[in-house]
């Protein structure tokens, strides 16, 4: 590759690590409110939280990035820089799936362990904290991991708002150079950053297994 594209790719990079962070940064603990919230007796919290979690489950992330960023401008007549609209996009999304493995592995835990927590004195939020969450983590690594791939593969569309990721310089280099270099290039960028996240949750697994 010729300096101007390695450069480019290196940008481009920097951009899929920062979406990928931020993401998990906001997502991970917005997706335990929610699931808090769905799992809340009241009905009117837990049915609008029901709803959001449908609409950000049963549309595509792709039309969610564009409807962040271009719906502000139509209905209210003012728009956000790019960047902005792709996070917010992201972690509305995936708070939502985050939402439901958390709230799975909440329902897992047998009710005996908040007894047990009630027995040694500790308040309802000292049980959760000290009791049932590490237990939960045990159990959602699994589907964490996943999501989390999926993320890494999902920052591509990011490319729909014009976000200069990954997936974006490699396609653009393609059709400028006539070659499929590029996407290739691409394509094992994505590959090592999963393969580095799979570690990281094989790792986390094995080291939690005295969690069971």
């Amino acid at each position: 590759m010729n300096p101007a594209l390695t450069a480019a790719f290196l940008s481009s990079f920097v951009t899929l690590l920062l979406i990928f962070v931020l993401t998990l940064v906001l997502a991970l603990p917005l997706g335990l409110l929610v699931a808090l919230g769905r799992m809340s007796r009241h009905r009117f919290i837990s049915e609008p939280v029901r709803f959001y979690q449908l609409v950000m489950r049963g549309t595509p992330l792709i039309l969610q990035l564009m409807f962040v960023y271009f719906a502000p401008y139509y209905i209210f007549g003012f728009s956000y820089d790019r960047f902005t609209a792709c996070i917010v996009g992201f972690v509305v999304n995936y708070a939502a799936y985050f939402a439901e493995i958390y709230r799975g592995g909440i329902g897992s835990i047998p009710k005996g362990q908040y007894e047990a927590g009630r027995v040694l004195g500790f308040s309802p939020a000292q049980t959760f904290f000290r009791i049932i969450l590490p237990q939960v983590i045990k159990r959602i690594l699994p589907p964490m991991g996943n999501e989390f791939m999926t993320l890494v593969k999902d920052t591509a569309l990011a490319s729909t708002i014009a976000i200069p990721e990954v997936f974006r310089v490699a396609s653009s280099a393609a059709s400028r150079e006539f070659s499929t270099w590029p996407l290739v290039v691409a394509g094992v960028i994505y590959f090592i950053l999963n393969y580095v996240v799979e570690s990281f949750f094989h790792f986390a697994e094995k080291r939690l297994d005295y969690y069971q």
